[in-house]
C-alpha cells in the first residue's frame, strides 16, 4: 500500500511539476485544440451563414459566357442566410446523375466551393449546366426577373422535403387578394392568389414618370377602372359592363423581390430601357406607404412590414446589349459589396445610390430588382 501511495504521490507531483519537454508538448497539444476548435467554429458558422461573412472574404463567379445576370442572382441567393440555412438540410440525391441535374445540390456544392475555397472568385460552369438540362439556356442574355423565378421554381420543384418547401415559399412568397366589382350591380369577386415578385410599373396608365419608389407601390396597389375594350362580362347584368379591378396586400415575406419594370415595348413593338432616376429607400414601413383600404391583413401581421434594403440588381446597357451586376449588404457584417462576376469588393451607401438612375445616361447601372429583408423585431 506505501508503494502503491508513494507512486501516486509521485505521478501527482510530476503533474504539478512537469518537465519542459512536457510543458512544450502540453503547449503543441493546446494549440492543436484551439486550431481544431476554431476549425469546428468556422464550419458551424457556414452552417447558418452567407457567403462574405467567412473570414475568407466574398467570392465572385467567373463569367462563363453571358451569364453576369446569373451571376448576380446567385449572389443574392447564396448571401442569404435565411435560404442558405435551407439549402443546407435538403436531401442530397444518391446517384451521381441525379446529382447532376438537381439544382439545390447544385447550388449547395457551389456554395460550399465558395465558403471553402482560398480563390477570389469560383467557376458556376457545373451548376450552368445543370440549368441548361432544365432548357435554361446557356450563352444567352437574360433578363433577371424572369431568371429568378425560373430559378426559384427550378428549386422548389426539386426540394423533396415537403418541411423545406413550405419554408422556401413562406421566405419568398407574397399573398395579395384580388377583387373584381361590376360598376353596374354590387356582383364582387375575390380572389386569392401569390407571387413571388410584386412588379411594379414605372410609369403611370398615363405614362407619367413615377418619382418614387413609393409611389410605384401606391399606383400598383391602387383600383384601375376596367371600361371600354376592357370590360368584363357581369353574370349578373348579362351583358359586359364596367368593373373595378384592385388589388389588397394580404402577407409579406421574410425576403421581399421588388421587380421595376424598366423595359417597356414602344408601338414599333422595340423593347425601350426606361432608365430615369427613381430612388428607393434603405428603410421600407409598408404600413406608413399603403392605405388601409389596400391591405387585407390583421395587426399581427401588419407589425412584421419593417424592411431593410437586402440586395440591388443592376442593369447597365440597353435591352440588347448589358450587363448585370449585384448589390449586396452583408446580414452579419453590415457592409455593402458590390459583386460583378469575379471581380468583389466593398463599397458605401452612396455607391448603391448610383443605381437609382438617370434620363440621360441610358447606358449607366440601373436598380432593376430591389430585395428587401424584414427587420427583427425589437
Amino acid at each position: 500500500m506505501g508503494q502503491t501511495s508513494g507512486r501516486q504521490e509521485r505521478s501527482k507531483n510530476l503533474e504539478l511539476a512537469p518537465s519542459e519537454t512536457m510543458k512544450a508538448e502540453a503547449k503543441v497539444q493546446n494549440n492543436n485544440d484551439e486550431a481544431e476548435e476554431l476549425k469546428a467554429k468556422d464550419c458551424r458558422l457556414a452552417l447558418v451563414l452567407g457567403v462574405a461573412d467567412l473570414k475568407n472574404g466574398a467570392i465572385g463567379l467567373y463569367n462563363i459566357g453571358q451569364s453576369c445576370c446569373l451571376n448576380s442572382l446567385l449572389q443574392v441567393f447564396l448571401m442569404n442566410i435565411h435560404f442558405t440555412g435551407i439549402l443546407r438540410r435538403i436531401t442530397v440525391p444518391l446517384r451521381a446523375r441525379q446529382q447532376s441535374r438537381n439544382v439545390p445540390y447544385q447550388m449547395l456544392l457551389l456554395l460550399e466551393e465558395m465558403q471553402c475555397g482560398k480563390q477570389k472568385a469560383v467557376s458556376p460552369i457545373a451548376l450552368a449546366h445543370c440549368l441548361s438540362v432544365h432548357r435554361v439556356k446557356l450563352f444567352v442574355q437574360h433578363d433577371a426577373a424572369q431568371l429568378f423565378l425560373t430559378v426559384w421554381n427550378l428549386i422548389k420543384k426539386q426540394m423533396k422535403k415537403p418541411e423545406l418547401v413550405e419554408e422556401l415559399s413562406y421566405l419568398y412568397t407574397i399573398s395579395v387578394q384580388e377583387h373584381l366589382a361590376c360598376q353596374n350591380c354590387s356582383l364582387e369577386t375575390k380572389r386569392n392568389s401569390s407571387m413571388l415578385t410584386l412588379p411594379l410599373p414605372v410609369l403611370d396608365s398615363s405614362s407619367h414618370r413615377l418619382k418614387t419608389l413609393e409611389d410605384c407601390l401606391q399606383y400598383f396597389f391602387s383600383p384601375e377602372e376596367l371600361t371600354h375594350q376592357n370590360m368584363c362580362f357581369c353574370e349578373q347584368c348579362g351583358r359586359r359592363t364596367p368593373f373595378l379591378q384592385s388589388m389588397k396586400l394580404v402577407r409579406l415575406p421574410q425576403t421581399l423581390t421588388i421587380h421595376l419594370k424598366r423595359f417597356c415595348f414602344e408601338k414599333s413593338a422595340n423593347v425601350h430601357k426606361l432608365s430615369h432616376y427613381l430612388p428607393f429607400p434603405q428603410d421600407l414601413d409598408f404600413n406608413a406607404v399603403l392605405t388601409e383600404d389596400q391591405c387585407q391583413a390583421d395587426d399581427n401581421e401588419k407589425a412584421g412590414w419593417q424592411y431593410e434594403l437586402f440586395a440591388v440588381v443592376a442593369h447597365s446597357g440597353s435591352h440588347s446589349c448589358g450587363h448585370y451586376c449585384a448589390y449586396i449588404r452583408s446580414l452579419t457584417e453590415c457592409k455593402w459589396y458590390c459583386f460583378n462576376d469575379s471581380e468583389v469588393c466593398q463599397v458605401s451607401w452612396d455607391d448603391v445610390k448610383c443605381t437609382y438612375g438617370h434620363s440621360n445616361l441610358h447606358w449607366r447601372e440601373t436598380a432593376y430588382l430591389l430585395i428587401y429583408m424584414k427587420k427583427r423585431p425589437q
